[in-house]
């Protein structure tokens, strides 16, 4: 999946020279939590959050002058600078590290210099939604397989001679056995147990359903 097929591309932003208290306002009217600031070609030059806004205001206790002063500085002065972004081609699984590894929360997508969108913590979990298929309905089965070329046509061929749709699939390493790996499948059926039957019979170890939790029908 890529970055353009999940972005968000009504983006509001606004300018360094724009005061605090527009960007304040922006999000409390649009219920955002990041704004890129742009300079007049509309290349990022910045980004400001919620939580960079809320640092910046003055505390509760201080009189209304002071805090009108503070609202007034520009969003230069507290824009986190350089900005680390993502092109409309990248693939999202891969800018996924770019959120865990940076912690940040939101991403601006550019292309040709211009900002065309941005991409935040919740696209990306929703995205993982997506490609785990959790949203549909179906069936949840892990297999330990043997590390080696050609085991997932193998183990698939199994699903399709019970003609199962499968919904999606993941490969994770197995921690006890770096031999093996982990096939995770989301099949559609509510069901499942002719394929567990021939998956063990064919061999392979279910890491789940395990025996004592197989499902009750």
């Amino acid at each position: 999946m890529l970055v353009e097929d999940i972005m968000n591309t009504d983006v509001k932003t606004l300018s360094p020279t724009d005061s605090i208290a527009a960007a304040l306002k922006m999000f409390r009217e649009h219920k955002i939590r990041h704004i890129p600031i742009v300079n007049a070609e509309n290349e990022v030059i910045g980004i400001v959050s919620d939580r960079d806004v809320r640092d910046a205001s003055a505390s509760i206790f201080d009189n209304g002058s002071k805090s009108d002063l503070l609202l007034q500085n520009e969003l230069q002065t507290i824009m986190s600078s350089p900005v680390v972004t993502v092109h409309p081609l990248d693939f999202a699984e891969e800018i996924a590290s770019i959120f865990y590894e940076k912690e940040f929360a939101c991403v601006p997508v550019v292309q040709n210099g211009k900002l065309v969108g941005t991409v935040t913590e919740k696209d990306m979990l929703y995205t993982l939604i997506q490609l785990t298929g959790t949203n549909e309905q179906g069936s949840h089965i892990e297999v330990k397989v043997p590390d080696r070329p050609g085991i997932l046509p193998e183990v698939t061929a199994i699903f399709g001679k019970r003609k199962t749709n499968i919904v999606s699939v993941l490969v994770y390493p197995c921690n006890d056995d770096p031999a093996y790996k982990i096939l995770v499948f989301r099949i559609q059926t509510m069901n499942p147990i002719p394929v567990i039957t021939d998956l063990r019979n064919a061999g392979y170890t279910m890491v789940w359903p395990q025996d004592d939790k197989e499902p009750k029908l």
